[in-house]
């Protein structure tokens, strides 16, 4: 499982403002398949439930052995009430009260729309337990504005989509700002993706984005590989 250490505070880009855990797929030469490569085909699916639950399993034991950290995981909204994935949650939540209020869930903004109902109700319950919420790809085409003031996230990542070459992009400036706003109006922090040079970097800070995550500040790096098979021994390290 990688780990990106590299969320950091657009205030002063030397300080991580939480890591990121995220979950990774080998194909049979051991190469590591890229997330939007198998997502879309397992999202729906038993397999994409057992990631999500290994995703929240590792982070969980990540957070209970480093707690000075704060952690975001990703998950699916179709892993809410998946038994394996709330027994986690429970388990881990029990262990140690305080490692909710390091423990931020992003949820995918596609899976987030498609059940707003049952996410608004999920993200209550989550928030009783001190747990914060990041809605990931934010503006990649699925967001309806009116279940903003239902929703309640505390965080939105702007997709990556509009960041690439932003500082030269007027287009893309101008619907970063607009999404800027947005998350401001309803006191969302706000992440910017795929940050890969400087001139990006920059024109980011002056938008007002919160938080910068991309290669320009490093790449993920593997901290354990783990199996279908081994989930039930597998460790997860920082």
């Amino acid at each position: 499982m990688p780990i990106s250490p590299f969320i950091v505070q657009a205030r002063d880009i030397s300080k991580p403002a939480f890591f990121e855990g995220l979950i990774r797929v080998l194909d049979d030469t051991g190469r590591i398949v890229p997330a939007h490569e198998f997502i879309g085909a397992i999202e729906t699916r038993e397999e994409g439930r057992i990631i999500d639950t290994l995703a929240l399993e590792y982070g969980l034991a990540a957070l209970a052995a480093n707690p000075a950290i704060r952690l975001s995981v990703n998950m699916s909204a179709r892993s809410i009430g998946y038994p394996a994935w709330e027994r986690n949650l429970e388990a881990g939540l029990a262990r140690d009260p305080r490692i909710g209020e390091r423990l931020i869930l992003e949820i995918t903004e596609s899976s987030a729309m498609a059940m707003p109902d049952l996410v608004v109700d999920f993200m209550a319950r989550g928030h009783r337990a001190g747990v914060s919420f990041g809605l990931d790809d934010f503006g990649a085409g699925y967001t309806a504005f009116r279940y903003f003031k239902d929703f309640c996230f505390d965080m939105v990542k702007i997709d990556g989509s509009f960041i690439e070459g932003i500082d030269e992009d007027p287009d893309n400036q101008v619907l970063t700002e607009a999404l800027v706003s947005i998350a401001r109006q309803f006191d969302m922090v706000t992440v910017a993706e795929v940050v890969e040079d400087r001139g990006e970097a920059e024109f980011l800070i002056s938008a007002g984005v919160d938080c910068l995550q991309g290669f320009l500040f490093g790449a993920p790096r593997v901290a354990q590989h783990i199996t279908m098979e081994n989930q039930s021994r597998s460790s997860f390290g920082t």
